[in-house]
């Protein structure tokens, strides 16, 4: 009877298997690719056989993933046999006994290489070996030059993890959502994949902050009726110019994702109902001349512009000069006949298609050559070729690393010119400084200025698109601390700190060198925990510093150095010595050290999967960060530092963010059980229109109708206009909540955000 149950399950399983890679196959072969069918049935069998009695921790047997990420690359990218056959064997290297060898024989070296590329940078996405994100990071950044299809898979089997991300503890959830959110996401965006990028942060919000996620969710549907009636209203008096000129079109309805939403109302403190371009309008067209799409893109702005007034400015055009991921439209915001505003994006089919599926569109329009690169990428192999020269020199610290890349994820472009009229493109507010660093090192670390527009600006000006620059070099010129500062490209960024750290190199060698002879002259033999005891001595927490300060002649070694080495300084008398000037130091220590025994020490065989609760009794054990100010109510996760103690974020801290992708191993669940006897810092921020007792009204709604203690009030009034901020003493989140509420009844009062 077993046996004949676990057969039903078989062949229930096969059955699931067989019907998914069915419907990957028609969807390739319904493309306009090669027709490979045999090579990637090959690899589906040969894949199949490899998983065979392996399943996900959702349950269902594990080829099912490498088939889902195959399914994502060929309908959702775009991408053609051979990335369908890499993905269907992305996880064989790293599960089974099959090597990279094997891979080649069978399947020839280009799926192989790409293979190699995704075994390289997987590094155990849900495993205990998570931790290291930031060097596996490096290592994904470093196989893209050799094949972009690598990350495009690596991201395909992303968006298949988000997807099925259910099945994980709630801790391996807010890890694998926030890394999603830091590098996933932007890196979607940057190579123009829009669809997958919006999915991925949907899904990560949804994961991270699922209450906020279901309110958001429903405040649309509710307002969904009144979206479709002005999406009816707004459209037809276009669709009837649309028509009269002939044109093949397809009007679409765009309504902002839970997460953009979220984010906004974060962002510029604003409520759901505040944000006005919810909806947004998008007329797709199929040119007559595909040579002339971009002039049929103005026929249309001109004759939609004559039915609606457009707003001067909020004409975002994208066409002459595409953005870096290759998207191109022209965005014009009209004036409805409701008196709202809203956005039209206009774009033709071939526009819309690699504004969904990026670089991979292009392919499409190739004459039927498949998976080829030429100069179509020219943009992208040059964001590629900036992360490599980032790469060469490594940032010391993995967390500093991210933060130098994502300053180029996310950048938006301008558009610039050299002397000789040649156009360059950078991040939205670089500077002057970023501008030499772009060109070359050499030219950055020697500017002294720079003439924008033939007017001379200093290093720290800020760049507009349009702008013609000429740096102006000094060979005396040296790399300044300072300019990291106002440098705002990851290249400059990695180029100044990594000519500090030469220069701080050869200070510290310096520094060393004055140690020890010092201690050779007062007979000690140089060893490392002398100077640790020197640097604790001097206040120093690392060797580096210590010997930096040395080198710099900030310290200066003496006789109360050898003291403290012979253990003299111990000895002394409070009330002479040097001691006798700074009498905190002990007591201050003294205080540190009895705050630090009562935290908790995670131990050795500590269970991380489970939630930690924090409550009244215990919530001295924790450390609250001052980075986002956890308070009971907010969506928090716990952090387990380098002492082995658990820092209390909230989940959308930005430092946490960080620690989410470069220590996902560490990260806990958080959940409240407090009953509203403990008090907590909140602030709000509140303006409005002024008048006679409007600061009473505040008041007695908070102290005297909500019986909040006031900490702190600063408010400051302009021509009619006041704004300021409440420091309150709460129980928890929902209190601050209840406060809001309550202060958006009163008169005048017209703008209320928590400050997070």
């Amino acid at each position: 009877m077993e046996e004949e149950k676990q057969l039903t399950q078989e062949e229930r399983d096969d059955q699931m298997i067989n019907e998914a890679f069915e419907k990957l196959l028609n969807d390739y072969i319904s493309s306009r690719h090669r027709k490979k069918v045999e090579l990637i049935t090959k690899a589906f069998n040969f894949a199949r056989q490899a998983h065979k009695g392996v399943r996900r921790l959702s349950g269902e047997p594990y080829i099912m993933h490498p088939i889902a990420v195959a399914q994502i690359a060929c309908s959702e990218v775009g991408l053609g046999s051979t990335s369908i056959c890499a993905a269907l064997l992305h996880d064989v290297v790293e599960d089974t006994d099959y090597t990279v060898e094997d891979i080649e024989n069978i399947f020839g070296a280009k799926i192989a290489q790409i293979v190699d590329g995704l075994t390289k940078i997987s590094g155990g996405i849900f495993g205990e070996q998570a931790s290291a994100q930031a060097e596996n990071f490096k290592k994904l950044l470093l196989t893209m030059s050799d094949d972009i299809r690598v990350i495009i898979i690596k991201i395909c089997d992303r968006l298949h993890n988000m997807r099925t991300l259910e099945s994980q503890p709630a801790n391996k959830q807010y890890k694998i959502a926030g890394e999603t959110l830091y590098i996933y996401a932007p890196l979607a965006n940057r190579l123009g994949l829009n669809k997958i990028k919006t999915e991925l942060e949907n899904l990560s919000f949804k994961f991270e902050h699922p209450d906020e996620y279901n309110k958001i969710e429903s405040k649309l549907k509710l307002t969904r009726e009144d979206r479709d009636e002005l999406f009816s209203q707004f459209t037809s008096p276009i669709e009837d110019a649309l028509n009269s000129m002939g044109i093949k079109y397809e009007i679409k309805e765009r309504v902002k994702t839970p997460y953009s939403i979220w984010n906004k109302m974060q962002n510029k403190h604003v409520s759901f109902e505040e944000i006005y371009d919810i909806l947004a309008v998008r007329i797709i067209f199929t040119p007559n001349n595909r040579d002339d799409e971009v002039n049929e893109c103005f026929k249309i702005y001109v004759a939609i512009s004559k039915i609606y007034k457009s707003h001067p400015d909020r004409l975002r055009d994208w066409l002459s000069q595409p953005k870096a991921n290759g998207y191109q439209a022209l965005h014009v915001t009209l004036m409805s006949k409701t008196g709202q505003w809203i956005e039209v994006q206009i774009r033709s089919d071939r526009m819309d298609e690699i504004a969904e599926q990026g670089f991979a569109a292009h392919w499409k329009y190739k004459d039927g050559v498949e998976e080829e690169y030429t100069e179509d990428e020219n943009e992208l192999n040059e964001w590629l070729r900036t992360i490599k020269e980032i790469l060469d020199d490594p940032q010391p610290d993995a967390m500093d690393f991210l933060d130098t890349i994502k300053l180029n994820l996310f950048a938006s472009e301008i558009f610039v010119f050299t002397p000789k009229g040649e156009i360059r493109t950078l991040p939205a507010g670089c500077t002057a400084l970023d501008f030499a660093f772009s060109i070359h090192t050499f030219l950055g670390s020697h500017c002294i200025g720079a003439k924008v527009n033939h007017k001379l600006v200093p290093l720290s000006y800020k760049l507009q698109s349009g702008d013609q620059v000429e740096i102006l070099t000094s060979k005396s010129q040296h790399v300044n601390e300072g300019w990291i500062n106002f440098v705002s490209t990851a290249k400059a960024k990695a180029k100044i700190q990594a000519i500090l750290r030469r220069d701080n190199r050869e200070t510290q060698r310096e520094g060393e060198e004055i140690l020890n002879a010092f201690l050779k002259k007062n007979n000690f033999e140089p060893t490392t925990a002398l100077a640790d005891k020197l640097a604790e001595y001097h206040e120093y927490s690392k060797r580096a510093e210590f010997f930096q300060a040395l080198g710099e002649k900030i310290v200066l070694l003496g006789e109360k150095d050898i003291d403290e080495l012979n253990g003299k300084n111990k000895e002394e008398d409070s009330s002479s010595g040097w001691r006798k000037f700074v009498p905190f130091v002990g007591s201050k220590k003294k205080k540190e050290e009895s705050h630090k025994q009562k935290l908790f020490v995670v131990p050795d065989k500590f269970n991380r999967k489970k939630p930690v609760y924090i409550s009244e009794e215990n919530f001295k054990q924790y450390k609250f960060m001052g980075c986002c100010h956890p308070i009971p109510g907010d969506d928090a996760l716990g952090y387990i530092n380098n002492k082995n103690q658990i820092e209390i974020h909230k989940r959308s801290c930005p430092v946490a963010a960080k620690l989410k992708t470069s220590y996902g191993n560490r990260i806990l669940d958080i959940k409240w059980d407090m009953h509203k006897k403990l008090y907590f810092d909140a602030t709000i921020r509140i303006s409005g229109i002024d008048r006679m007792g409007m600061l009473n009204d505040i008041t007695q709604v908070i102290s005297s109708q909500m019986s909040v203690n006031i900490h702190k009030i600063l408010i400051t009034c302009e021509e009619g206009i006041f704004e300021g901020t409440i420091e309150m003493r709460v129980h928890d989140r929902e209190n601050v909540r209840a406060i809001m509420d309550n202060l958006k009844k009163i008169q005048d009062l017209k703008e209320i955000s928590e400050i997070m």
